[in-house]
């Protein structure tokens, strides 16, 4: 018996184009190698682009396609120069976070086999970790709800944070979660770390209050906290040493912009954005318009997006397909990287979109 699954996908802007492009394209023979599943793609338009060419960013159709969909994959949506009155950048993916209540931004951190990294010390070769950003509050709340936010003038403007006992405790939740599903495949994960700046904001205070409590609830998986700016230095001095570590929308943005940075980059770093009912898929970086349409974008994380996106549907809906794809997506990419069938810009090397793509699909066999 053979699951279907409906995708919706929005390739968005600049290399979000051309990295989902590569995406399909390898979803393609992983369907046909592992089989027991097929995904149905209903591709729509969004973004910068959309915009400035008629107005809308992000049509009604195509978010309640989105509500019906068993997924999203999501490529780039942004472009520096296409800008709402208010001085803002056209970022739909926010609304979606919002509409969809997509409140677990998890971004995992893992050292590719065989990439250059920009840590010397070996153990750098162990980090693996996952950044769980709280997505429907904190410092980005003004930007969900403008009404809440006295009207900006030339001399000052006011950004509105909240942080709530319900949207912390089950992002709290969700990590320790994740922490004992990751350390059931591996006996030394298995802690939650929240970062916060608690010793001085209130809401942050909440925050680490509700997060103690959530421990309590979880004894057999280790927890303790950090500030975030000792949690900057650390993933800097130590990153080997962390597993789950949520935190709130503001800060959980510029961390894992910080953490991509450990294992090569944005181009090696996917991550998901996920809620109780939906899901949505889609590479840490940007749409990248200076190298848009050279060939040069590194696919990889949009492939490991994929892959989480392909876990995702097999936990949900019981399909053990689903899970072995993921697992031969994932493989497929370290063996490129670590038997150096590819070397990406990002690392002095020349392979684009298209040789990443063809070694992947390779390496899937």
């Amino acid at each position: 018996m053979t699951s279907d699954f409906r995708i919706v996908v929005l390739p968005g802007d600049g290399i979000g184009v051309e990295v989902m492009d590569a995406c399909l394209a390898v979803l393609a023979p992983l369907q046909r190698k592992v089989g027991g599943f097929s995904l149905a793609y209903e591709p729509h338009p969004g973004g910068a682009g959309a915009y400035r060419d008629t107005g809308v960013a992000f049509s009604d159709g195509a978010m309640k396609a989105c509500e019906r969909a068993d997924a999203i994959l999501f490529g780039a949506m942004g472009l520096p120069d296409v800008r709402y009155p208010d001085g803002t950048e056209i970022a739909p993916q926010l609304d979606l976070r919002d509409h969809l209540v997509l409140y677990a931004g998890v971004r995992p951190i893992r050292a590719i086999p065989g990439t250059p990294l920009p840590l010397a010390d070996p153990r750098a070769r162990e980090i693996d970790f996952v950044l769980v950003r709280e997505q429907t509050e904190g410092w980005f709340y003004g930007r969900y709800n403008p009404s809440a936010t006295p009207p900006a003038t030339d001399d000052e403007a006011f950004d509105m944070g909240r942080v709530t006992r319900k949207a912390s405790q089950r992002v709290f939740e969700f990590s320790f979660r994740l922490a004992a599903q990751r350390r059931a495949r591996n006996p030394k994960k298995g802690r939650v770390t929240c970062v916060d700046k608690s010793n001085v904001h209130r809401g942050m205070a909440l925050f680490n209050k509700v997060f103690r409590e959530t421990a309590t609830r979880h004894p057999e998986i280790g927890a303790d906290h950090c500030y975030v700016d000792a949690m900057a230095l650390n993933l800097v001095r130590k990153p080997w040493e962390y597993d789950v570590v949520p935190t709130e929308n503001q800060f959980g943005d510029i961390l894992s912009d910080l953490a991509a940075g450990l294992i090569g980059g944005m181009g090696m770093s996917p991550s998901g954005d996920i809620g109780d009912d939906h899901a949505l898929f889609q590479p840490s970086h940007g749409t990248a318009p200076d190298i848009a349409g050279k060939g040069l974008a590194n696919p990889t994380a949009m492939l490991l997006s994929a892959a989480m996106m392909l876990d995702w549907l097999g936990e949900r809906h019981g399909v053990a397909k689903c899970i072995d794809a993921a697992r031969l997506l994932d493989a497929s990419v370290d063996r490129v990287f670590a038997e150096r069938k590819v070397l990406t810009p990002e690392f002095g090397g020349r392979d684009g979109t298209a040789a990443v793509t063809k070694a992947v699909i390779a390496a899937i066999g």
